[in-house]
């Protein structure tokens, strides 16, 4: 995962919010008249963070057009070895820019965001560059024609041509991804690999005809059955070629403790001791472990931990409607944010449940936000449905368990990433709101369950916070494998066997979850980013007492939501260092 433009169905490239406005919100600087920053200075600073996102947008046009900037709509990124190359150089070039500015005249809203974006380039060639993995994983490539199909941007005729223009595209992005990804690879990644362009080109044949069956223009239907055809031959290709690597397939995919540590850094700004990661996991596993068993003392006496969670499971939306199940849990969950004064609700906008796409099932649960750079439109709270292919058994067990779900909901939307989405779009520098970091999105998010749950969701009925624990454990467990498989020789086998016994998840949820950890190394982010939050909010609770009403820290709860929320999605030691008036740095 890196950080960048924002993107969907990946926190690899996000939104963000304001650097600005979180630091008037939050810094003593603004309680008192400051010393404007020098007019030529000030101004040199904004052009170049105009120029320098124009800049972006045209080097990645996807996620320009996912974005909001409909001029890019169905242009493909440039995913050959020259344009890769080129791209690295780009970003080398527009970091050293951003080095040689001279600082003296910028307020120190500019300063931060400076560092802001020098992080965001380095995120961006750690993974194109440090490690290479355009040329090592096939997940780094995103094909998804989703946009097209969900986002009521424009009327179905035009939304029609761009499809077809981008499926006209996707031949020559499937040739750059063959060139590129010659293998050996290992096992994992070609299953993910397999798992995908099949898949794809399925969806695209049975599902994408229906979404434009009512388009009445004959020239426009023919060009767009064209185009399909060849969108569907070559994801085809791709899953002919991937499973031609089988032959050549390695088990090894760590990258390795050097590797892993410059990840944390480029991305993240963490440069604690891996060792010293993975006791600070380790005690929260230990933290949730412990609740759990408590919890479950009280729900299921008696029982194991795993009984106890298998029927926290077993009690399903009726009727398996899980889409409807959870939009009713949206309407109370943003009244109790509302009636909690958990954190500010900018805004009337609400979250559209629906179905995830066959194609992208993997993946439980997401949001695909609404743009930074289009007004009134819908975000997207997608729920994966389980594998027809699946026995009766297997698909009624991925179905998540109504406390399961509600905790799901709250990360995903009411007040995880809906929410923030909700924020940044309402910030007012642009820079802010198109990029955002892993840890600070996931963290958000994962932080929203633990904190609902503490002002009092569910008020203390054991099977909620079993539901959120669930939760907790699993990241917890993802926390540590990540480590564990990448720095200190952990199987996928055994990595599998810890989310079975210490995440207490399924056989089938620990399979895939194991198999994630492979080829998205960076999904500690979820606690990492939880951790780092929430002792930040301790901490400036703690400095700010007059935030404390009646030896209540939790009044102070919403103001540092907000004031965190205001940044948009810096690593988190910056957010720190500006909201404890402190150097930066990763404290947990």
């Amino acid at each position: 995962m890196t950080i960048g433009l924002r993107v969907g169905r990946s926190w690899r490239l996000l939104a963000g919010a304001a650097v600005g406005l979180a630091l008037a919100a939050c810094s003593p600087a603004a309680e008192k008249p400051v010393e404007p920053a020098r007019p030529v200075a000030s101004a040199a600073w904004t052009t170049f963070v105009n120029a320098w996102i124009e800049s972006d947008m045209k080097a990645n046009p996807s996620s320009a057009f996912y974005a909001g900037r409909e001029e890019y709509a169905g242009v493909m990124p440039d995913w050959s070895e020259a344009g890769l190359k080129a791209e690295v150089a780009r970003l080398h070039e527009w970091k050293t820019k951003a080095e040689a500015m001279d600082t003296t005249g910028f307020s120190d809203a500019q300063r931060f965001e400076r560092d802001y974006f020098i992080a965001v380039v380095d995120g961006s060639l750690f993974w194109r560059e440090t490690a290479d993995w355009p040329h090592k994983n096939p997940t780094w490539y995103g094909l998804d024609p989703g946009v097209y199909l969900d986002r009521p941007y424009a009327e179905l005729p035009k939304r029609l041509a761009d499809y077809s223009k981008w499926a006209s595209g996707v031949p020559g992005v499937a040739a750059a991804i063959k060139a590129n990804l010659k293998g050996p690879l290992p096992k994992v990644y070609l299953d993910m690999a397999l798992h995908t362009y099949k898949p794809m080109a399925d969806f695209l044949k049975s599902d994408v005809p229906k979404v434009f069956a009512d388009v009445k223009d004959a020239a426009a239907q023919a060009e767009f059955k064209k185009q399909n055809a060849v969108a569907i031959a070559a994801f085809l290709d791709l899953d002919t070629y991937f499973t031609g690597l089988r032959k050549a397939q390695v088990e090894d995919f760590a990258m390795g403790a050097d590797l892993f540590g410059k990840m944390i850094y480029a991305n993240e700004r963490v440069d604690a001791p891996l060792d010293e990661l993975e006791r600070i996991g380790r005690e929260d596993l230990k933290r949730n472990q412990d609740a759990m068993v408590k919890a479950c003392a009280t729900y299921a006496p008696g029982k194991t931990i795993i009984q106890c969670v298998a029927i926290e499971e077993s009690h399903k939306p009726e009727g398996g409607d899980f889409v409807g199940y959870a939009r009713k849990q949206l309407v109370d969950l943003r009244q109790f944010v509302i009636d909690h004064n958990v954190v500010t609700v900018p805004g009337e906008e609400e979250a559209m449940v629906k179905q995830s796409p066959p194609y992208n099932a993997q993946n439980g649960a997401y949001i695909d936000p609404s743009p930074p750079f289009a007004k009134n439109l819908p975000a997207f709270y997608n729920i994966a449905a389980p594998d027809p292919t699946w026995s009766k058994a297997k698909q009624a067990d991925y179905i998540p368990g109504k406390a399961n779900l509600l905790f799901t909901s709250v990360h995903e939307v009411w007040p995880g990433h809906f929410l923030q989405f909700l924020h940044s779009n309402r910030a007012e520098s642009m820079f802010g709101k198109v990029y955002v970091g892993y840890a600070f999105a996931e963290g958000w998010a994962h932080y929203a369950e633990e904190m609902m749950w503490d002002e009092g969701l569910g008020n203390g009925d054991p099977e909620t916070h079993i539901g959120q624990l669930y939760n907790a454990t699993l990241r917890n467990v993802r926390f540590l494998s990540a480590i564990g498989m990448h720095t200190k020789g952990m199987t996928l086998a055994q990595s599998k066997k810890m989310f079975i016994d210490e995440g207490y998840q399924s056989e089938g949820t620990a399979e895939q979850q194991a198999a994630r950890g492979a080829y998205d190394p960076a999904y500690l982010n979820y606690t990492m980013g939880k951790l780092m939050i929430r002792k930040l909010r301790d901490d400036y609770c703690a400095a700010h007492p007059d935030l404390v009403a009646g030896g209540d820290v939790k009044t102070c709860w919403k103001p540092f939501h907000d004031a965190f929320l205001a940044f948009g999605g810096p690593p988190i030691p910056l957010v720190r260092g500006a909201m404890m008036k402190e150097a930066p740095k990763a404290v947990f």
